[in-house]
């Protein structure tokens, strides 16, 4: 793959892109997130780790503001997340999210999804756009599924499809939610290839997963969540060597058992 694109106006590599300051979430009387603060700079991979239920995709849906704090600041870039309106629609245009489930429009071929936000939000040429696609989808390696129907694709392919419509926004910073919890065992790694080039090239990356080989080899900082809160961050050779928390030990003795 080519250089990742990233927005114009991105920070330099090193300074922090993203700014999370005590940070609480509350679903009633329970606390999904409890204080959470965190940097991520400019050309970083950060890859969150955790039990179910720790806080790990509220605190990823948060920082596109798919879900509301309760007290606490997140700001992108230098600017605090937008309420609502216009404001909040140009921040969210330079922040790509990868879900769970796939989230591409079935009526609408494979090039139509991703030229969609290009042609409609950031106001480009349609021939431009359809041109970035094309390349997109070369790079994600469906480029001969570009007149197809998401229907039509494998699971695996569908969210290589959903990984080039959010880079298509040229988006300074790219979000991911468990992105391969729904795919098949063998459709996991042709996803996480992508996100590996993708992390090698540069781009700043928030990826909440499962995938430990992942979090082991593509990361340059693990952070373990438990409880709604940071138990612990490191680099990878530290968190899976020597994990410093019980929890923290407790959860890889678990997952790496199998």
């Amino acid at each position: 793959m080519a250089e990742a694109e990233t927005s114009s106006h991105a920070p330099r590599a090193g300074e922090p892109l993203v700014r999370i300051r005590d940070v609480t979430k509350q679903y009633g009387a329970v606390a999904a997130l409890d204080g959470v603060s965190l940097d991520v700079a400019a050309g970083e991979v950060v890859v969150v780790v955790g039990a179910s239920g720790s806080g790990k995709s509220t605190l990823c849906r948060c920082v596109n503001r798919l879900e509301t704090v309760t007290s606490g600041s997140i700001e992108i870039d230098g600017v605090p997340l937008a309420a609502e309106g216009r404001a909040l629609a140009r921040l969210r245009a330079d922040v790509g999210m990868v879900f769970q489930s796939f989230n591409l429009f079935g009526h609408k071929t494979v090039l139509e999804n991703v030229t969609l936000g290009p042609t409609k939000v950031r106001r480009a040429d349609r021939e431009t756009a359809r041109r970035d696609a094309r390349d997109l989808l070369a790079r994600v390696g469906v480029a001969d599924k570009e007149h197809s129907y998401p229907a039509e694709l494998s699971g695996g392919q569908q969210q290589r499809v959903a990984i080039a419509r959010a880079l298509a926004m040229k988006p300074k910073i790219m979000l991911f939610d468990e992105p391969t919890s729904a795919l098949d065992p063998e459709m996991v790694k042709e996803v996480l290839d992508v996100m590996t080039e993708l992390a090698g090239e540069g781009m700043t990356m928030l990826v909440v997963t499962h995938e430990m080989g992942f979090a082991r080899h593509a990361a340059d900082r693990v952070v373990f969540m438990d409880a709604g809160r940071i138990a612990e961050t490191g680099t990878p050779e530290e968190f899976f060597r020597a994990p410093q928390t019980e929890r923290a030990r407790d959860f890889l003795s678990k997952i790496l058992a199998h």
